[in-house]
């Protein structure tokens, strides 16, 4: 008498088995039902979380055959011992370089407006400027820009870069920046009152920057609408502490700082 296998499914019919891939960081995969392509930034049980080119994030199902990975479907696993975690990238959203030394300092600088900007600057570019030699010093106000311009002595192998609060077209600050602009120095600004404002709303956890009016400090404003306590100094520290990467920060502000950061590491920098 003849045996035979319970399974009576025709061999062309079986789905053919598929490799089995654990769902590391920054794998970069396709969801095979939506279509939705990006790279694993978070796996828990059960689901796997991917962050499109555009930061959108979206959370999926650890379905078997649920992925593509290079136009071959695949099914996503959990990893087995995910270890100590390392960021893959820099807060600013480069590749992250862990075993690179800081460079020697250039001879280009890049001067912001402002302690919080410097501090905002370190906290989000800070790994990108140290691996670039990039040393970023404070201005104690706009009106110091020119004579700092020309006790630096912009030149090819030393170029500087500003960047400007609230610059505007007809304001004071614009005159300033236009004044000192050359070849080899970079003035750029965003258009906010204060660095403040260019994080954005969601990451402080409030619906909007308020609107204060003309004439008043515009940061003992902010403070008073927004019920914090009158110390601006203490409410900045809770704002800076809510920035995790640049997606926390407007891109206004990202733009700006990028520019000067290329600027002023050009080949001869």
């Amino acid at each position: 008498m003849r045996s035979y296998s319970p399974d009576l499914t025709p061999p062309w019919k079986k789905p053919r088995a598929v490799p089995s891939v654990e769902a590391t960081a920054d794998l970069v995969v396709e969801e095979v039902t939506t279509g939705f392509c990006g790279a694993v930034i978070r796996c828990e049980a059960g689901t796997v979380t991917l962050e499109d080119r555009f930061g959108k994030h979206r959370v999926f199902p650890l379905e078997p055959r649920g992925f593509l990975l290079d136009g071959r479907v695949v099914t996503l696993t959990r990893p087995a011992a995910p270890g100590p975690v390392r960021p893959s990238r820099t807060a600013s959203g480069s590749v992250a370089v862990p075993t690179a030394r800081a460079r020697v300092a250039r001879a280009g600088r890049i001067y912001v407006e402002g302690r919080h900007d410097a501090e905002l600057v370190e906290k989000v570019w800070g790994d990108d400027l140290r691996i670039e030699g990039v040393v970023v010093e404070y201005l104690s106000g706009i009106d110091d820009l020119p004579a700092i311009v020309a006790e630096f002595g912009p030149a090819p192998d030393a170029r500087l870069g500003v960047l400007v609060d609230h610059l505007v077209p007809g304001t004071k600050e614009s005159r300033i920046a236009a004044s000192v602009t050359g070849a080899d120095v970079l003035v750029v600004g965003h258009p906010y009152i204060d660095i403040w404002e260019a994080v954005k709303p969601a990451a402080v956890g409030i619906r909007g920057w308020p609107r204060i009016p003309r004439g008043e400090d515009w940061k003992t404003g902010v403070c008073r609408e927004l019920g914090w306590p009158a110390n601006t100094g203490a409410a900045w520290q809770h704002i800076l502490s809510r920035v995790g990467s640049f997606r926390d920060l407007e891109p206004e502000l990202l733009g700006r700082v990028e520019e000067l950061i290329d600027f002023v590491t050009v080949d001869g920098g």
